[in-house]
């Protein structure tokens, strides 16, 4: 089976006669997005080397013909753009993740909870005053009543406390060796 095509030289005659008044009409139909008609353009002028047929069509001008397929094209690839799924932006993908993760931040929240309520008063009040409320040490020192250092000691006893009831809050919780040597009396052998 021979395949013929049209020649070179009548394709770029047919561009330098039709091609500006063609990509003119294709920036119509495209809105005016200059690569997207630039393409049509180029698409339509394959379809002209594909088909040399028309070029014996009855009619004087190859331009009904070209105007007719560039249309089709243009129409064919709207269709197609409007059948895909819309491009979301970064943005929506970022608000979207993480809001399929609010059962797990929930289910923190909770257990964070729960740890501080584990804890003593005194500790529990420096911490809600310096993580909860944001405060300073010494503006939590200012608002419990108590010097600065114990504000400290405070809350370095109440995270490590929490550490322990908060799995992978910290590195000395996954380890249980580290663990258990903070809870278990040293026995001498």
């Amino acid at each position: 089976m021979t395949t013929t095509r049209t020649d070179e030289r009548t394709l770029a005659d047919l561009q330098r006669d039709h091609g500006p008044a063609l990509l003119h009409f294709l920036l119509g139909l495209t809105f005016g997005d200059q690569q997207r008609a630039e393409d049509l353009l180029q698409e339509t002028l394959v379809r002209a080397w594909q088909h040399p047929e028309a070029f014996d069509a009855p009619y004087d001008s190859m331009r009904p013909w070209l105007f007719t397929v560039a249309r089709r094209l243009a129409i064919d690839a709207r269709r197609a753009r409007m059948a895909r799924p819309t491009e979301v932006s970064d943005l929506v993908l970022e608000a979207a993740a993480g809001e399929e993760n609010t059962a797990e931040s929930t289910v923190l929240a909770l257990d964070v909870r729960e740890a501080v309520r584990a804890l003593g008063p005194e500790h529990r009040a420096v911490l809600v005053q310096i993580y909860f409320r944001g405060l300073s040490v010494g503006e939590t020192a200012r608002v419990l009543g108590i010097p600065a250092g114990t504000v400290k000691s405070r809350s370095y006893y109440a995270l490590r406390q929490l550490s322990r009831h908060l799995p992978g809050y910290s590195s000395r919780s996954s380890s249980p060796s580290r663990a258990s040597s903070d809870t278990a009396p040293a026995t001498s052998t």
